[in-house]
């Protein structure tokens, strides 16, 4: 469709996209439905701006985009040098988060105001679980809802990644690179912070120097935020939970997980039963 050859392309990732390695190389990034639409589009509006601000982040080609393909929205994007980020990078992700949530807001495109639960509810009504389960996501779903509409955050509203871990970092010539921009937008830091503070806290994903490590690079523990951390607690509980129940049917382990979580959405008691990454 748009003049490049796909043999030999290569499968780098299969999670909430489909990331693929042509040999140009160019990575091709394919989205699981066109309810995503806005969001790709969205995409590639912030690769944009983070370019023309020296930001470290990935970019797009010079292609038109995104184009549907199969009624799949698809992006193209300059292949980066380096390795996969992963634990030995936390101090990195908080040094870049740092940089990220200190831009300005942008001028040439309007960001989407930050919603940090769309996405929880079609994942529970459409997943293969038991009724019980079901039931219980969408009530704790609307509890949270009000608990988060009260809250009264101590940081100033920035442009935010969503997803912000070390796995969506290329660490390239020793310095992070920041990537994967679906849900990026324009609301609360401590939405972003609250992600490795959950891995911390509940998944137990971070030791303790970890951690450290993070708050320290970042210049902010949001656990420290005692009115309003539980709450971001228990909302990357439920999201990390339902991200993962759309992948039930793939194996034995990943069901198993799935109730794993759930016994902690349950009970409560948190760190007692380390959550399994995926």
């Amino acid at each position: 469709m748009i003049g490049l050859d796909s043999t030999d392309a290569t499968l780098i990732r299969l999670g909430e996209n489909a990331l693929y390695r042509l040999t140009r190389p160019i990575v091709v990034r394919i989205a699981r439905t066109m309810d995503y639409f806005a969001d790709v589009c969205n995409e590639v509006s912030v690769a944009q701006w983070l370019a023309s601000e020296n930001f470290p982040a990935a970019q797009v080609t010079e292609h038109k985009q995104p184009i549907v393909v199969d009624n799949h929205p698809v992006t193209f994007w300059r292949f980066i040098p380096g390795r996969p980020g992963n634990n030995s990078d936390i101090a990195a992700l908080g040094k870049i988060l740092r940089r990220l949530h200190d831009l300005p807001k942008p001028t040439s495109f309007t960001l989407p105001t930050e919603n940090i639960l769309d996405r929880v509810e079609p994942r529970i009504t459409t997943a293969a679980v038991p009724f019980e389960d079901k039931e219980f996501l969408l009530n704790r779903l609307a509890e949270l809802r009000v608990e988060v509409a009260r809250l009264q955050y101590p940081l100033a509203p920035a442009a935010t990644h969503g997803d912000a871990h070390t796995e969506n970092l290329v660490m390239s010539d020793g310095q992070p690179i920041l990537i994967d921009f679906e849900r990026f937008s324009w609301g609360q830091p401590e939405w972003d912070l609250a992600m490795t503070a959950t891995e911390y806290r509940t998944a137990g994903w971070w030791s303790q120097d970890e951690y450290a490590l993070f708050t320290d690079s970042y210049g902010y523990d949001v656990t420290s935020w005692s009115d309003g951390f539980p709450v971001l607690q228990a909302v990357h509980e439920l999201k990390m939970t339902t991200w993962l129940m759309q992948n039930i049917g793939e194996s034995q382990i990943i069901a198993d997980e799935f109730q794993a979580r759930m016994r902690t959405l349950r009970t409560g008691q948190r760190g007692q039963e380390p959550w399994r990454p995926f």
